[in-house]
């Protein structure tokens, strides 16, 4: 991913465990998102955090050191899964057991999706795409896309981001 240029990024936990069941896993991706943000290291256009996934329409603005943010998102996150499931629910570290070189646990698939956002409709279409997902009946975890708290919907919808994360995309400079 390049900077200053927007992306649809799809991460999904390893294995399709359902990682992100718990608000507690799910407050991790919210929390390091604001970090981010909050750094100036990335724009946040649209999210929805699902059990066993996320989307993310984002655009990294600068590095973390010598890391491109979602490096940083993916290992930052990463710890913080593996010092809470230590801490509160270790039966479930098996299913993250990876024993390779580099590492024992694994919580995220290597294979993480970028597609870069050429137009705006390619962006809306996304956008729509992942307000939309938690309403999926294999999900159903609302009733309504900005009824789902960990979803960017209710800001475009109300105008109010209780996270301060999201920009909006018509506020886009660059």
């Amino acid at each position: 991913m390049e900077l200053n240029r927007v992306y649809f990024y799809t991460a999904t936990s390893l294995r399709w465990q359902r990682l992100l069941v718990r608000d507690a896993y799910k407050d991790v991706i919210i929390e390091s998102l604001q970090w981010l943000v909050d750094r100036q290291k990335v724009r946040l256009y649209g999210y929805v955090v699902m059990p066993n996934h996320v989307h993310f329409i984002w655009e990294s603005i600068s590095m973390n050191g010598r890391e491109k943010p979602h490096a940083s998102f993916m290992k930052h996150t990463g710890h913080l899964f593996l010092k809470n499931l230590q801490k509160h629910h270790s039966q479930v570290l098996p299913y993250f057991l990876v024993n390779t070189n580099t590492r024992t646990y694994q919580f995220w698939q290597r294979d993480s999706l970028p597609v870069e956002m050429l137009s705006r409709l390619m962006l809306e279409q996304k956008l729509c795409y992942l307000h939309n997902n938690p309403l999926q009946d294999r999900w159903n975890l609302a009733t309504s896309p900005e009824a789902y708290r960990y979803s960017s919907a209710s800001f475009y919808e109300t105008g109010i981001d209780p996270y301060r994360i999201v920009t909006h995309y018509l506020d886009r400079t660059g």
